[in-house]
């Protein structure tokens, strides 16, 4: 590739002009990601089913394009789940349920947005990292008002109208009387896995020497501080809290951090102490209490609902012995492969990430899968936290977002999986000042 372009008087390379397009493409794949439930319920309902898939394409694409002009190689991890992938195609079509579209629909998973990852990784630098972050800033206010409308209207308003432009609301039953917000997204899932990665990047703008907009940046943590209540997600909560404990082990690793978290801190404190003597706030903060301590009651406390939560679903799908060898067959743990089955979007395996995988390609097949996405976890913890020593904390910021979604994150639903396959690429993207291997190969 010595064929060279000249742009506005510099001359660029033409894998220099493709890595640019490649760039374009990630960064429409994070609108998409952000807004799909937008032009789903607002915008195109009519078009809300095909709008599931809309960043398939854009995926496909995207691989296609980096094979064809040899951007990048496949690594292992590639390679493992693909073959992996395709031998439980296999055997879904001749063990299991034996439905063609829903093996399709369940494979894409794995094949065609697990490499976008290291997509990510190739076209993108530090640069563009710290880029996306600033975006999501001005996005992430834009989006605490949204919620906070969607919170204190009916969910027959405009602004809580469901998928497919459905009059009964995509609110979720929250308390006393107030339903979840879904923001710009389908479900309310999509609401807090934005504001968990979102708390990542504010995190690192306090922190780190970075010019930032002190102004939106103030407005984002206010935004995210209102988050939660409006929310009425415990899950927002515990993320933001690994957060910051992410956020006190890297300053425990570089004490110069200490100032600005102490600064930090001290403005979270009084940015609460303002919005807890506002009625806006307050109710939302009551019916968020309410809904924590009656989960707690009926889940049994804290401690246990952290532990069932996370541990919980994990040993329950080790444990379950009773299943087919190859599993009943890819795609039928989704939503979507179930409405194909039966006509009816529901769990036909289970809910939990774990559960779905071993039960659909089986317990040999499912276990490495999963211990393939554990090792890359641990792959990316081992250069997040390299990086730390260099200054950089925030691929070990993303991390405290990352690790949770990319090893037990409901992959079957697709903007959970947009937010893994964004979240991998993007860590692995900052962390790329130490990485000591060949930046094209993935």
């Amino acid at each position: 590739m010595n064929t060279s372009l000249s742009v506005h008087n510099k001359v660029i390379t033409k894998e220099e002009a493709l890595i640019n397009l490649l760039k374009k493409g990630v960064w429409l794949y994070f609108f998409l990601l952000i807004f799909e439930g937008a032009l789903r319920k607002w915008f195109l309902p009519f078009l809300s089913t095909p709008l599931l898939i809309v960043r398939d394409p854009l995926a496909i694409g995207l691989i296609f394009m980096c094979w064809k002009h040899n951007i990048i190689k496949a690594n292992i991890y590639v390679l493992s789940i693909t073959f992996i992938t395709m031998i439980s195609f296999a055997t879904s079509l001749v063990f299991g349920h034996g439905s063609l579209s829903v093996a399709i629909f369940g494979a894409r998973i794995l094949i065609i947005h697990f490499p976008v990852m290291f997509i990510i990784s190739r076209v993108f630098n530090l640069e563009d990292v710290i880029k996306m972050g600033k975006v999501m800033l001005v996005i992430t206010i834009i989006m605490a008002i949204l919620i906070g409308l969607q919170f204190y209207s009916p969910q027959s308003a405009l602004v809580n109208r469901g998928v497919g432009g459905d009059i009964e609301g995509a609110g979720f039953s929250g308390s006393m009387g107030y339903f979840r917000p879904s923001g710009t997204f389908s479900f309310t899932t999509g609401n807090v896995l934005f504001f968990s990665m979102a708390a990542c990047y504010i995190f690192y703008f306090w922190l780190a020497k970075v010019q930032v907009n002190r102004i939106i940046l103030i407005g984002a943590t206010v935004g995210l501080l209102a988050a939660v209540p409006l929310s009425i997600s415990r899950t927002l909560m515990f993320s933001i809290g690994i957060t910051f404990i992410f956020t006190m082990l890297s300053v425990a690793s570089k004490p110069k951090f200490l100032l600005r978290m102490i600064v930090f801190a001290i403005l979270i404190v009084l940015i609460l102490f303002v919005l807890s003597n506002t009625e806006f706030f307050g109710t939302a903060t009551e019916a968020f209490t309410d809904r924590f301590e009656t989960a707690n009651r009926v889940e049994g406390g804290m401690s246990t609902t952290l532990f069932d939560r996370f541990f919980g679903h994990m040993i329950h799908a080790i444990t379950n012995s009773d299943l087919p060898f190859f599993g009943l067959g890819l795609g039928m743990g989704t939503n979507a492969g179930s409405a194909l089955l039966t006509g009816k979007a529901t769990f036909l395996i289970a809910e939990g990430e774990w559960s779905r995988l071993i039960g659909e390609m089986g317990f040999v097949l499912g276990v490495l899968i999963l211990l393939i996405r554990a090792i890359f976890c641990a792959d990316i913890s081992i250069k997040s936290y390299l990086n730390i020593k260099l200054n950089n904390i925030l691929p070990w910021l993303l991390l405290s977002f990352g690790l949770t979604v990319i090893v037990q994150g409901q992959w079957a639903q697709p903007t959970v999986l947009g937010f893994s396959t964004l979240i991998g690429g993007l860590i692995l993207a900052a962390s790329k000042k130490v990485d000591t291997n060949d930046s094209k190969e993935i």
